[in-house]
């Protein structure tokens, strides 16, 4: 399974440096349209630019996850036992658990909203778009439930530090 979750993870850093890299298409066509005579206006490219950017916020928020380096702030103090720094990862996991199955839950919903729609300059079904948000709560889900078995495994084998 870990090896699973690393190939996906792997896949997610991939498709985050694919969609910059798109991204700079359409913006440098706004620039360059805006403030040159090079090459025409076209409305298009600011409808591509914010899709890929809705995505990039997305999967970069579903890697910052896995990395632990997003929604996760210090709050709660830090602990020299493992068992009260154990329960206070917990607390913080729990707590992104729970959004991320609120994303889950309504995500359908906006999903199915969006199968009913197409964009209105470029003609793109809607769903491409919308699938982005229970994805995403469904791989913070799965993320994080591998950092509370990975900070449990942790404490089990006396490796979970806390402040020292």
């Amino acid at each position: 399974m870990r090896m699973i979750l690393e190939g996906y993870y792997r896949l997610l850093k991939a498709l985050i440096t694919l969609l910059m890299a798109a991204l700079i298409v359409p913006v440098t066509m706004q620039i360059l349209s805006r403030y040159t005579g090079l090459i025409p206006r076209y409305i298009w490219t600011e409808e591509i630019a914010r899709f890929c950017f809705v995505w990039i916020i997305l999967i970069g928020a579903m890697i910052a996850v896995r990395d632990g380096t997003h929604f996760d702030v210090d709050v709660l103090p830090h602990s020299a036992n493992p068992g009260v720094e154990f329960a206070s990862k917990l607390f913080v996991n729990l707590a992104i658990l729970a959004m991320a199955l609120s994303f889950l839950w309504w995500g359908q919903d906006f999903f199915v909203l969006g199968a009913r729609q197409r964009s209105e300059i470029f003609g793109l079904p809607m769903w491409m778009i919308y699938v982005a948000w229970p994805l995403a709560g469904g791989t913070w889900a799965v993320f994080v439930i591998e950092r509370i078995v990975n900070d449990l495994r942790a404490l089990k084998e006396g490796e979970l530090h806390g402040a020292g």
